[in-house]
């Protein structure tokens, strides 16, 4: 009896395989974009001052009367706010501060801004992060790569300076391929300072709240119609704030700018 031998093919692969695997690294991002257009609106662009005015009466009920559930549902809406970079985190780090008192209020702020941030962080890097440095040509990647070597100081300083988009700042660590855990400690640590501005802001909201109810009926009663509550908690940050935030960034970035002007100097210095 005579044995056959043939030699082994690898199956091949699926043309549908690799657009199957580029939907699944879609998905969490697509989810993300729905969720986001679904918020704006329900919300109407983004949570006001003018709803926790008109709605202030229900929501200090419900805090009083349910503490832990309240600080659990602020918790959620924050998360899902930045997740699906809806306008109004600066408000709703204001509202905690105003519902929670300064500690409470800032420490939720910061934690829920980290997790929804981190949220868009895996999502962006799972469905665009590895393709992108795939396609890229040398000199991005060469500057992905600088970006990660020095990851956790370029986040702290773009998290410290209140002057760039978060929603951006969540996206280009993730096309750059940092890793999660300095983008994590980067972010938590970040954006404590201005969390704490506004918290702080938030506790005395209250005497906000009341001049610009007079101010409202003192306008409806004259017969204007253009009456509006108006309260724009970026107002918080003064150009002396925003100073002290940028040069608290800098100091961050320091140690970088000395070890890039060290390798550029040169040897004989």
């Amino acid at each position: 009896m005579r044995l056959v031998y043939k030699a082994w093919v690898p199956a091949r692969q699926s043309p549908a395989a690799p657009s199957r695997s580029l939907a699944r690294r879609l998905l969490p991002l697509a989810a993300i974009v729905v969720l986001a257009a679904v918020g704006f609106k329900t919300l109407g662009g983004g949570i006001s001052f003018d709803a926790l005015v008109r709605h202030r009466s229900a929501i200090d009920t419900f805090v009083a009367e349910h503490w832990l559930q309240a600080i659990f549902a602020y918790l959620a809406i924050y998360i899902v706010t930045v997740a699906v970079s809806l306008p109004g985190a600066a408000f709703l780090t204001v509202a905690g501060g105003f519902l929670f008192g300064l500690v409470l209020g800032a420490s939720l702020a910061v934690l829920g801004a980290t997790v929804g941030a981190t949220l868009v962080f895996l999502a962006a890097r799972t469905a665009l992060g590895e393709p992108l440095l795939r396609w890229a040509g040398p000199r991005a990647n060469q500057l992905a790569r600088e970006f990660r070597e020095e990851a956790f100081r370029y986040l702290l300083f773009l998290r410290l300076v209140p002057l760039f988009p978060f929603f951006l700042v969540n996206l280009v660590p993730a096309f750059a391929g940092v890793r999660l855990g300095p983008f994590v400690a980067a972010t938590a640590l970040g954006i404590i300072p201005a969390a704490v501005v506004f918290a702080f802001a938030g506790t005395g909201l209250d005497s906000v709240i009341t001049a610009q109810v007079d101010a409202y009926h003192r306008c409806l009663a004259s017969g204007a119609g253009n009456c509006r509550l108006v309260f724009d908690p970026m107002d918080v940050l003064t150009p002396q704030l925003i100073s002290s935030l940028v040069a608290l960034g800098l100091l961050v970035l320091m140690p970088v700018v000395v070890k890039r002007w060290r390798a550029d100097a040169p040897s004989g210095m």
